[in-house]
């Protein structure tokens, strides 16, 4: 199979090798070469008409196109705009009985206090402010001989001093989430003492059942601020070594949906893979949260459609209308494809790509919506407000209660977050170029092997990883943080 057409009404298909000049697919003889991964036309498009890819138009042509020409940047340009009407139109949303089996499936987690799970038992060592991080890095690493727990982690952040206003309480929110994460069965929260992210603000955000196990100082107020980072490392390592894995049902599991850096197979493999495991988790009665906003842009109308209510259905709107305002606030066009390597790749416009984004959520109705910063709640699908920026997204898919992420990529990364990262491949170049990065090949969906099969290999691997195999990043020791600024700094 050289090619493949999405869907019956498409107009394009997509290159699944690179193509010569003259050769014939799908009935389309090719006028020009067409590199792996980028479209060409299967009908001729007028100037104007909208160029269809995922049954979905994607934009539209700006000069008329040939059966087998080249669709690209050259003659296909976005159709989005701001201030687009939308209307609730709810679809029928049930889950395939296939899938009931999965609500049996279990793994090994931490079970917390407030009912929550962890796939990780570890001890983050997190700071208010940026003038503290050599601080908590060295307090982690100094603590790194301590084999009681998971791992001992600190993440680095230049925030907390000099914030005003909505990139204050950013801060606070995702600082706090994460000091509540399940993934932790301590923390030690290291402040300086004259920051405006003041420590005892912080501390009233932290989930009420957590306390117990935070350990919390201001530097200036300590005589010597490693040893008291040390001692508290060690004091809450001493609780926690009580701490034992036991067999949870994956109701219990919070995954986090991301895609970064993608090419034209992404649409096509990874992401409707990682769609079919937002439904297994959704029926299992687990929690599933899709973010990157702006990725939603020419496809929010399919997520509204499948919001639970008209309460859900009038916040998806709100979301989008509010990062639009955000994009034009700016000066910026709601139509930017921020990424040259998803060009390069074949995507041409940003509906497009979040056409291809958006499979990532699956078939799962949407129950819930929330603000940065803010943790989900709700069982099934989430969404969550945030921006596409891998470590911003990521990060707050953590802060939001992810226990574990599945990121696909069809160009490659190291990234990895304080929680466990899955890379999911588009393809199999990638997957054997990288194998220190990718934890999983959605590429054997185009090399004959079904999606029932590699979702099967895919849900059995979430499994595993939430027991405790490690995934990449932590096997690499790829673990950050990003926080969301949108304000001025004094």
């Amino acid at each position: 199979m050289n090619s493949l057409q999405i869907h019956a009404s498409d107009n394009v298909a997509v290159a699944l090798k690179d193509l010569s000049l003259g050769q014939n697919e799908l009935g389309a003889t090719l006028s020009s070469d067409v590199a792996k991964g980028h479209k060409f036309a299967v009908n001729e498009i007028r100037e104007g008409e909208s160029v269809i890819k995922y049954g979905h138009p994607i934009g539209q042509a700006i000069s008329d196109i040939k059966v087998g020409q080249h669709v690209h940047s050259h003659n296909l340009r976005t159709s989005l705009k701001s201030g687009e009407h939308y209307t609730y139109e709810p679809t029928e949303q049930s889950l395939s009985s296939a899938l009931e089996h999965h609500q049996t499936d279990t793994f090994r987690g931490y079970l917390r206090a407030n009912g929550q799970a962890g796939t990780r038992n570890e001890i983050w060592v997190l700071n208010t402010v940026g003038c503290v991080n050599a601080t908590a890095a060295r307090v982690a690493n100094a603590s790194k001989a301590i084999t009681s727990v998971d791992g001992i982690h600190s993440f680095a952040h230049p925030f907390g001093c000099s914030q005003l206003g909505n990139d204050l309480d950013h801060t606070q929110k995702v600082l706090a989430a994460l000091a509540s994460h399940p993934n932790t069965g301590g923390v030690v929260i290291i402040g300086l003492g004259c920051e405006n992210n003041q420590l005892d603000q912080l501390l009233e955000r932290v989930d009420p059942t957590q306390k117990e196990r935070i350990r919390s100082f201001s530097a200036q107020k300590v005589q010597d601020e490693e040893i008291s980072g040390l001692n508290g490392v060690q004091e809450l390592a001493e609780i926690m070594a009580a701490d034992q894995r036991t067999e949870l049902p994956a109701s219990r599991l919070s995954l986090g949906m991301k895609c970064g850096g993608s090419d034209s197979f992404s649409g096509l493999t990874a992401n409707p893979l990682v769609g079919q495991m937002t439904d297994r988790i959704c029926a299992a009665g687990g929690r599933a949260i899709l973010t990157e906003v702006p990725e939603m842009f020419g496809a929010e109308q399919l997520l509204m459609n499948r919001a639970i209510n008209a309460d859900v259905y009038n916040q998806t709107v709100k979301l989008i209308d509010d990062f639009k305002g955000y994009f034009t606030a700016n000066k910026q066009p709601v139509s930017e494809n921020p990424s040259p390597g998803n060009i390069a790749g074949g995507i041409t416009t940003l509906e497009e790509k979040s056409l291809g984004a958006i499979q990532k959520g699956g078939s799962a109705a949407v129950r819930s919506v929330i603000d940065y910063g803010e943790r989900t709640t709700e069982q099934g699908l989430t969404l969550l407000e945030g921006p596409g920026n891998d470590a911003v997204s990521s990060t707050a898919l953590t802060a939001a209660g992810a226990n574990l992420i599945l990121f696909t990529t069809g160009r490659g990364t190291p990234l990895g977050f304080p929680v466990p990262t899955l890379k999911i491949a588009s393809n199999s170049a990638l997957a054997a170029s990288k194998p220190r990065w990718i934890d999983f090949n959605a590429g054997a969906l185009l090399e004959g092997r079904s999606m029932p099969d590699v979702a099967s290999d895919l849900w059995n691997k979430i499994l595993d990883i939430a027991s405790g195999e490690p995934a990449k990043n932590e096997q690499n020791d790829y673990r950050e943080i990003a926080i969301w600024k949108t304000g001025v700094t004094l």
